[in-house]
């Protein structure tokens, strides 16, 4: 059951949605279009809009499906990364741009409304700018877990993986404390490619004895990491934009 505060925070992210499909330069509708789009009266969106009202939750949940449609955000992803010559991306435009992230972070709160989700969980450090904005949307907090151990932590849960196709190991270290055995964790990261990231921080959770209720990630490239990584069955996954 999603609680009075989350409900009331996607209302008001649906109202924001209905802004930006509103009134952005590039995805600019009268309220005639929005009303054809979404089967809502005109005066009815207006008055969201200007703030007047609320949609109550189950009208939000509807808003926000026929709105995700309208404002795209996958094909504005798509449209700040860019490609080289060999194929790689850069994931600098989306990582540091505030208001995409916001907007994730506003998609994770319609998906996992409802979820019990105590903590996010993620990896330095691209991912931290998204999950900060995902923790800030679900008042919870953030943990990190980081390549090298913190001076002044007495004791940490460890995992170490190997890189796919690199050779090289890696080890990522959270203090004991930080998870505890009843936190319900939503992992969270901006890109997953191989996925041995992500099953990194799946593996640190089962270490301390919680449960991973969700996985959350702007892009996924391709979908083979999904046969690599151990997800919990009943684990909610979505991904905004698979390339």
């Amino acid at each position: 059951m999603a609680t009075h505060v989350e409900d009331l925070k996607l209302r008001l992210a649906t109202v924001e949605l209905l802004r930006t499909a509103k009134g952005t330069a590039k995805t600019r509708y009268t309220y005639r279009e929005l009303a054809a789009k979404t089967g809502l009266p005109v005066t009815v969106l207006s008055r969201y809009v200007k703030g007047h009202v609320l949609p109550n939750t189950e009208r939000a949940r509807i808003l926000w499906e026929a709105l995700s449609k309208i404002v795209a955000l996958d094909t504005e992803l798509r449209r700040e990364i860019k490609f080289d010559s060999k194929g790689y991306f850069d994931n600098t435009s989306i990582v540091g741009d505030i208001n995409l992230l916001r907007r994730a972070a506003d998609h994770v709160l319609a998906k996992f409304a409802g979820k019990r989700i105590t903590k996010v969980l993620t990896a330095a450090v691209d991912g931290v700018p998204l999950s900060t904005m995902v923790a800030h949307a679900l008042g919870v907090n953030v943990v990190v877990a980081k390549p090298t151990k913190e001076v002044g932590v007495s004791s940490f849960i460890e995992e170490t993986y190997t890189l796919s196709g690199s050779g090289y190991t890696v080890t990522l270290y959270v203090p004991k404390d930080a998870i505890k055995k009843r936190d319900s964790i939503l992992v969270v990261d901006d890109i997953i490619k191989s996925g041995d990231t992500q099953s990194a921080l799946l593996n640190l959770v089962r270490k301390a004895k919680a449960e991973v209720s969700g996985i959350f990630a702007m892009v996924a490239v391709g979908d083979s990491w999904k046969g690599t990584m151990n997800i919990p069955e009943g684990c909610q996954v979505e991904i905004i934009l698979e390339l």
